[in-house]
């Protein structure tokens, strides 16, 4: 069940409002050229990398913060759910949450990469970027730190990386079939807040009711 939230999280991530926008550039950096399809999927396999070995570096810190606290894991359930209701509502539109509405614009020349020039791309997006993927990055990392395992909250965010970065090399390699796909996306994307908004709120409930549960049995 969790690995499916946080990997669901990371496709949340990239189909957020905030990521959108970014779309356009990730193409001009890795798929303008048509002739180099197989350079530009390994660029985006590059890039995808760099955020990866961010995240997983999160998730070993989270997994090894949580087994100081794991014996608090009832308290710390808790307090995810109500964090997962809040961002949820903030999804769904019946709250505003500044930090986790914000979209940062990025300006780039068009280079020439290669894997490790782009993977270095990848790292600077998940730094720069986590503000923008906030909501569900914060909510994996949470579940992570509840697991009382550096293992456990790196394969987590390992799953949730790999909801994020699937649809960017599926981008690049099906460029053509896609832009109408995220031209829709861009059209209906309070629907897909929404429909994001309401997992997350579901599953916070399940994780509170299991807190509490867990304290008064």
């Amino acid at each position: 069940m969790e690995y499916l939230i946080t990997f669901i999280e990371g496709i949340a991530s990239f189909v957020s409002p905030c990521v959108l926008p970014v779309i356009p550039i990730y193409i001009s950096y890795f798929a303008t050229d048509r002739k180099s399809s197989r350079k530009a999927v390994i660029n985006s396999l590059g890039f995808v990398s760099g955020f990866t070995i961010v995240f997983i570096l999160l998730g070993v810190f989270a997994g090894s913060f949580g087994a100081f606290i794991h014996e608090y894991v009832d308290y710390f359930n808790i307090l995810f759910g109500i964090f997962l209701i809040i961002i949820g509502l903030n999804y769904v539109g019946f709250l505003f949450i500044k930090l986790f509405n914000k979209s940062k614009g990025m300006n780039a020349k068009e280079k020439n990469l290669n894997f490790l020039t782009s993977s270095f791309f990848g790292i600077i997006f998940s730094l720069t970027w986590t503000p923008c993927v906030g909501a569900f990055l914060a909510s994996a990392l949470i579940l992570a730190s509840t697991t009382g395992s550096m293992l456990h909250g790196a394969l987590l965010l390992l799953v949730y990386s790999l909801g994020l970065a699937i649809p960017f090399v599926v981008t690049t390699i099906f460029l053509e079939k896609m832009k109408k796909t995220f031209q829709f996306i861009k059209k209906h994307y309070n629907i897909i807040n929404k429909v994001s908004g309401g997992i997350l709120i579901i599953y916070g409930v399940y994780k509170l009711v299991m807190g509490i549960l867990g304290i008064i049995g």
